[in-house]
């Protein structure tokens, strides 16, 4: 029996005559269009990811240029580590600006600097974050995904998801107040390009709206031009050390649990639109993720996850190339190093990265909802109603827990919450003969952009094919996250 061909790691095969895509098809990961459609598909997914991943360093006062840089190092490192299988951008997590924010106090444009020491410990927290994902991914690679199904289904998932963006609404609202005008232009253009406009730009709502927001902060006198002068054109970003305090464990690892989900579902959402297994590079995934994190935390990013807003490029355009992340990474270190740039992004003003919250912070929240909806978790089941319920009020509230030298808080509780309470409840539910989970498919495989795996199953030719005209769940959310 022959062997099947496999194409050489690292080189891509044209598809097609390298400039149409027939009905029906996709280009693979391991394929590509003519290299000056590449390089054109590379440079959105820049612009689809950069909304996001600015806003992350500028709500936690770490620097856009160190954060874009690490995120360009991150991806090339995401490709290589999952043998160019694997197609995936990786920007700023939005699952750690809570426990940033709470070591460094922190507040966007709210009078007072960044302490650097203070950073320095976020930093380490980041790289325990990074370290711990890196272990999980160590240990799924060997003993396969199956068990992270069983400790987190759906309900559980669902809460944590939605937990981190409801616990970040405080953030968004000290913004907000200090210039509710700037805010609500912004707001208000980013729905109104949501609904306005199709495919790309309709894609690009966050990052137009920041754009549209921006500019009325100029035309208000919100934005201080003097910094952008002083720049230099062409420079290093600014690289700083980390420290470590192992009191802030319970505010940095749990945030694992978030990135394990995002990873999960970004493999199994990427499986369904191209057809291709990709189970088997699960660990693969969470390894690179988390090595990426542990990167960006030891020079000054704010760390690393796998980005919707890249599936949404991904399901309009129909190619999947690895090699087309290639180019976008490659551009991310260009305008990495381009100080003037970096300069010019943190001028945003308050108002404006206010508002642009609003709607991120938000979005975070509803994707967990959308995680229960789609995986049918039925609510008259008071364990699922229970599990739900406690975890957001703890995360909401922002419960602390002072063990020690070790502070729980909010996300931290929420999440070890919504984990102990499911199993517990599910446990002495059984044995006492009052469960009810054969109603509801809470067992499904959990993930931020996944319906369930019958699902998936039936629908995933169809989602392949009409992923030009009707976009697949993963573009919707391709606004947020």
């Amino acid at each position: 029996m022959n062997k099947p061909t496999r194409t050489p790691l690292f080189t891509w095969r044209l598809h097609g005559d390298g400039r149409a895509i027939a009905p029906g098809e996709v280009v693979q990961p391991d394929e590509r269009l003519s290299w000056p459609r590449t390089i054109g598909i590379g440079a959105q997914h820049v612009v689809a990811m950069f909304g996001a991943t600015f806003l992350v360093p500028l709500l936690t006062g770490f620097d856009p240029a160190t954060t874009l840089f690490f995120t360009g190092i991150g991806t090339l490192l995401f490709i290589l580590i999952t043998a160019g299988r694997l197609p995936s951008y990786v920007g700023s997590s939005f699952a750690l600006i809570a426990p940033i924010g709470a070591v460094t106090g922190y507040v966007a444009n709210g009078g007072a600097a960044l302490d650097q020491s203070l950073k320095s410990l976020a930093q380490g927290g980041i790289i325990m974050a990074g370290a711990s994902l890196l272990i999980v991914g160590v240990i799924v690679h060997i003993a396969g995904a199956h068990w992270i199904d069983k400790i987190m289904p759906p309900i559980v998932t669902g809460a944590i998801v939605s937990l981190i963006g409801f616990n970040l609404a405080p953030a968004a609202w000290n913004n907000v107040k200090q210039a509710p005008a700037t805010a609500i232009v912004t707001i208000v253009s980013i729905l109104l390009i949501t609904v306005l406009f199709k495919g790309i730009i309709g894609r690009l709502s966050i990052l137009l709206g920041v754009l549209i927001g921006y500019l009325f902060a100029c035309v208000t006198g919100e934005v201080n031009f003097e910094a952008i002068g002083k720049a230099d054109w062409i420079g290093i970003p600014t690289f700083t050390t980390p420290t470590f305090d192992w009191s802030l464990v319970g505010l940095f690892v749990p945030v694992v649990l978030v990135l394990v989900a995002e990873n999960v579902g970004h493999v199994k959402s990427v499986s369904a639109m191209t057809g291709k297994d990709l189970d088997d590079i699960t660990g693969r995934a969470l390894i690179a993720d988390g090595l990426s994190t542990v990167l960006a935390g030891s020079g000054g990013g704010s760390g690393t996850t796998t980005y919707a807003e890249n599936i949404g490029v991904m399901a309009a355009t129909r190619v999947y190339s690895t090699v087309a992340y290639v180019v976008a990474a490659i551009m991310a270190l260009g305008l990495s190093m381009l100080p003037k740039f970096g300069v010019i992004i943190a001028t945003i003003p308050a108002g404006v990265l206010g508002g642009a919250a609003t709607v991120l912070y938000g979005m975070i929240g509803m994707l967990g909802v959308r995680i229960w909806v789609q995986n049918q978790v039925d609510f008259s089941d008071p364990v699922n109603l229970n599990t739900a319920a406690v975890a957001m009020v703890v995360a909401i509230a922002n419960f602390t827990w002072n063990l020690g030298d070790i502070t729980f808080e909010g996300i931290a509780l929420g999440s070890a919450a919504s984990i102990v309470i499911y199993h517990i409840m599910r446990a002495i539910s059984k044995l006492r003969g009052t469960n009810l989970e054969q109603a509801s498919p809470a067992s499904a495989p959990a993930g931020i952009e996944l319906q369930s795996l019958a699902y998936r199953k039936r629908h995933a030719k169809a989602e392949v094919t009409d992923a030009g005209a009707k976009t697949s769940s993963a573009d919707e959310e391709s606004q947020g996250v």
